[in-house]
């Protein structure tokens, strides 16, 4: 009887750590694919003007494997500019960090989520607010920034990962 009770507490114990061993902890999507310098085209729409073509620069820096980022995100059109960088720290799904732009000395905090390659981001600052999502399949990536009332109303770029 003891010897059955025993190997009944085992095999629940078993069963147990079976599960939790195939189950993941967290379904979380880490910056170590993003890591590199990344390239492309698509428009600038400044709030009191025409939407532009631009040409974009991105560079992403992980810092901290999986859990902390730079980015050095640089457009050009004909006629504006735009120099933005940000510190970001993931934890479990959620991102914070902070922001700068350079070309019009405006920034603020970032807060977030990321799952699934999908990055859904808020930046906030003392005269912009903005909502950025960033979608990255393997070597391509989609970046749409909205500032509805900022100087710089939409940033829509499609970008290409750079080979090392």
């Amino acid at each position: 009887m003891l010897l059955k009770s025993m190997a009944g507490r085992i095999g629940v114990g078993v069963v147990c750590l079976v599960l939790v061993g195939a189950s993941p902890l967290q379904a979380e999507q880490v910056f170590d694919s993003l890591a590199g310098a990344w390239s492309g085209t698509g428009t600038m729409k400044p709030s009191d003007g025409p939407r532009e073509k631009v040409r974009c620069k991105v560079a992403y820096n992980v810092t901290r494997p999986g859990r902390s980022l730079t980015l050095d995100l640089r457009c050009a059109s004909d006629a504006y500019k735009m120099a933005l960088s940000a510190n970001i720290e993931q934890s479990g799904t959620e991102l914070s960090g902070n922001w700068f732009e350079s070309e019009y000395r405006q920034g603020g905090k970032v807060y977030g989520t990321n799952r699934d390659g999908l990055i859904e981001a808020r930046i906030e600052g003392n005269t912009v607010a903005a909502l950025v999502t960033i979608q990255t399949k393997a070597t391509h990536q989609s970046f749409l920034m909205e500032a509805p009332g900022s100087w710089m109303s939409e940033v829509a770029i499609e970008l290409n990962k750079e080979a090392k």
